[in-house]
């Protein structure tokens, strides 16, 4: 069905439309035609008047009921096809609208998980930056910290002494310094080859002319294993002296 909605112009009559409208004429016609037969027109022909033959009006005929119920039928319909056509055009317009907003939905929500994907990414590679900047400032000012000992006998006991002072172990430069050269004289490959250690078969070795066993048992963790290192040799021989007299620095001869 073909309706047009232009304002201003009369909507076009479809074809059922303008069937009613000839129905209309032809009802018309008809009515003027039993209007013009003579009610004895079936009898004997007899000598009629001439009828004029001016325009017929159809004012009359249009009053009647059997045109009124076709009017009545044609406005019906055309209302029932104007009313359809408009509700069409609004479920039309409804799906397009939730089509259209189903798709703007989707879109923003791709948008956003895009947004938070970046700002994720953006704040883990900021983390991590400021990880590593903190970690190499950390390791730079440890390194600062970090006093660097000489390898010589000063450097030794320096070193000695701080670690010594992390685990709790008393002795001072001084006692350090005068029973190692009363011991081996600064040398930490000392061996004592004569004395009644040696000659049960466990030699004094290194600064502090210090037996294995007690090595072993006095060895002050992070330090080398090692009996001839010098900061192992001053340490495990000051925690021994520290447990056997109370300090190094009590001890004034052999040990």
């Amino acid at each position: 069905m073909s309706v047009s909605s232009t304002p201003g112009r009369r909507r076009r009559l479809n074809k059922t439309q303008k069937l009613s409208v000839a129905g209309i004429s032809a009802i018309a016609v008809a009515s003027l035609s039993f209007s013009l037969v003579p009610a004895n027109a079936e009898g004997k022909p007899e000598a009629q008047t001439p009828v004029s033959a001016a325009p017929v009006v159809l004012a009359s005929v249009a009053g009647t009921p059997q045109v009124k119920a076709v009017q009545a039928s044609i406005i019906e319909q055309h209302s029932t096809a104007e009313q359809l056509v408009k509700a069409a055009d609004l479920a039309r317009a409804k799906k397009a609208a939730a089509v259209k907003a189903k798709a703007q939905a989707a879109a923003k929500a791709k948008a956003a998980a895009a947004a938070e994907a970046k700002a994720k990414a953006a704040a883990q590679v900021k983390a991590k930056a400021v990880a590593e900047r903190t970690e190499a400032q950390a390791a730079s000012r440890s390194e600062a910290r970090t006093p660097v000992y000489a390898n010589n006998l000063d450097g030794w006991i320096s070193q000695a002494l701080a670690i010594m002072k992390a685990h709790g172990i008393p002795g001072s430069y001084d006692g350090l310094h005068r029973n190692i050269m009363r011991e081996s004289t600064g040398n930490p490959n000392a061996v004592n080859g004569w004395d009644i250690n040696a000659q049960n078969g466990t030699p004094s070795c290194g600064l502090l002319q210090v037996i294995q066993p007690t090595f072993n048992a006095y060895h002050v963790p992070g330090t080398s294993t090692n009996i001839y290192d010098p900061v192992a040799n001053i340490t495990a021989a000051a925690n021994y002296a520290a447990d056997r007299y109370g300090s190094i620095d009590n001890v004034n001869s052999a040990y």
